[in-house]
């Protein structure tokens, strides 16, 4: 591969949108990208979303006023970009897979009044989600009592895989709350 020198001329016509530059630009920039991630053993996917996510933001970058400074520094600039889309993505992934963990090891043991304490527990869990709004309540139901995925509880909410684990957040927040409330005798006098 040839490296390529990059001038304010270049810039300038990148900004512009010349599709010849754009198509150099892409093919160019493509190729190292490529290389860099193919490193870290991404799949073929997840390269390619990296990669279109770094090369919008770059463009977007350049057609601001201020722009690149340096256009001798445009293949650093692409490099830094990749680096902070992935360092995302895999912030993203940690997050997601944190919510989809949690399942512990099944309690071999034998409880005998394990159906008293469960139906007592269900109970106590059921005045608790009464108390809290709607869109709680509904959260906390479909993640952890019907346990849908959670895909289908962000299409069903309407929103993304990073707000869902606010959501989560949040109601089981208000939940600990009114569930702390109810254990100084509200619930066990019921």
């Amino acid at each position: 591969m040839e490296l390529y020198s990059f001038d304010e001329n270049y810039l300038q016509r990148l900004k512009a949108g010349d599709p010849a530059l754009l198509q150099h630009f892409v093919n160019y920039f493509s190729e190292l990208l490529l290389i860099k991630l193919r490193a870290r053993y991404l799949p073929f996917d997840r390269i390619e979303d990296i990669r279109q996510e770094t090369f919008v933001r770059v463009l977007a970058i350049l057609r601001k006023e201020r722009g690149i400074d340096h256009p001798e520094r445009l293949g650093s600039f692409v490099n830094s970009v990749c680096n902070n889309v992935l360092l995302e993505q895999y912030r993203s992934n940690a997050r997601t897979e944190n919510l989809e963990e949690g399942d512990d090891p099944p309690d071999k043991t034998i409880d005998l009044d394990r159906h008293l304490v469960s139906e007592e527990a269900t109970r106590i869990v059921e005045q608790v989600l009464a108390e809290l709004t709607e869109r709680d309540r509904r959260v906390l139901r479909a993640v952890f009592i019907e346990e849908q995925s959670k895909d289908q509880v962000c299409k069903d909410f309407g929103v993304d895989r990073d707000y869902l684990r606010v959501l989560l957040h949040r109601a089981k927040l208000q939940f600990r709350s009114k569930y702390a409330e109810g254990l100084q005798g509200r619930y066990a006098s019921k």
